[in-house]
């Protein structure tokens, strides 16, 4: 058996489009322009890398894009008056605070100060508790992008067994939670796990997201099952070169499963896209308006 590789980047692609065109709906019926601001703090070099995409992608589908870049030692109440000011901004529907953030600044403090409405990560603890228990709150990124490959390549995931290899409440908690309200029988495992490997091996689905590199093994993957690689992993080659590698033996599951996310370009990429979905979805809640459908 050969996997088929499920390419995130392209469905990103497709999801970046959509947005675009529910922007322009929302403009031209409702003069709503939805409007992202991304805080930075600090200059580490990947954050700035993302938030430039970030950037370039909102642009790009018609919204508009806010920029905040603070120095790395800005104090906790500094960047805590512009997370109130972004909240009071009408012209603001989406907030993102870029982590990590410095040492001596609170992220949780911090994610917790962001209006629930305009947390379009999704970490907020009311967002957290929303999904949770079944309400409408907004999602994270990065779960929400992997629930919509899955439905995509298995339609209903009703009555699947699925395994969660991580327990971050980024990505590993919620991503949990949302398997569960597909109705999948979901295990929640993580590097402590005994006997992980018999875990992987009777689940119709693997969500790797635990960030150890390859720490999923290609003979633990069922016959058939489909794969979803969220880690991303630098690692040293023999030449002295690095490579990304994610958090599954990418080559030996591809002989076992029905279907793999490679890294890159497998989650990665729909986590920007996810964004600028979370903030429509965000801006049309704000404004008392349906959401368009395309």
């Amino acid at each position: 058996m050969s996997a088929d590789v499920i390419d995130g980047k392209a469905f990103a692609e497709v999801l970046k489009k959509g947005a675009a065109k529910q922007v322009a709906i929302l403009k031209e019926k409702y003069n709503l322009t939805p409007g992202l601001a991304v805080v930075l703090v600090g200059e580490d070099p990947a954050s700035q890398i993302y938030v430039r995409n970030k950037n370039k992608s909102t642009h790009k589908a018609g919204m508009n894009s806010y920029e905040h870049r603070m120095d790395s030692d800005v104090t906790e109440a500094q960047l805590l008056m512009v997370v109130k000011d972004l909240n009071l901004d009408p012209a603001v529907h989406g907030i993102l605070v870029q982590l990590p953030l410095p040492k001596h600044i609170n992220e949780a403090a911090v994610i917790d100060a962001i209006a629930p409405e305009k947390d379009v990560d999704g970490f907020h603890v009311i967002n957290s508790g929303l999904l949770a228990t079944g309400g409408r709150g907004m999602v994270p990124c990065t779960p929400l992008g992997c629930i919509m490959m899955l439905k995509d390549r298995l339609g209903s995931l009703s009555g699947l067994d699925a395994v969660v290899v991580g327990r971050s409440n980024i990505v590993g908690k919620p991503m949990a939670q949302l398997l569960l309200n597909e109705s999948c029988t979901v295990t929640i495992a993580h590097s402590r796990t005994r006997n992980l490997a018999e875990v992987v091996k009777r689940s119709d689905i693997v969500v790797a997201a635990v960030g150890v590199p390859e720490l999923v093994k290609g003979d633990w993957i069922k016959d058939g099952a489909t794969v979803i690689d969220v880690g991303i992993n630098r690692i040293e080659t023999a030449n002295g070169k690095t490579r990304l590698v994610g958090d599954v033996e990418y080559a030996a599951a591809a002989k076992h499963a029905a279907a793999i996310t490679p890294v890159p370009g497998g989650v990665g990429p729909m986590t920007i896209a996810v964004l600028l979905k979370n903030t429509i979805t965000a801006a049309c809640r704000q404004a008392g308006v349906d959401e368009p459908k395309i």
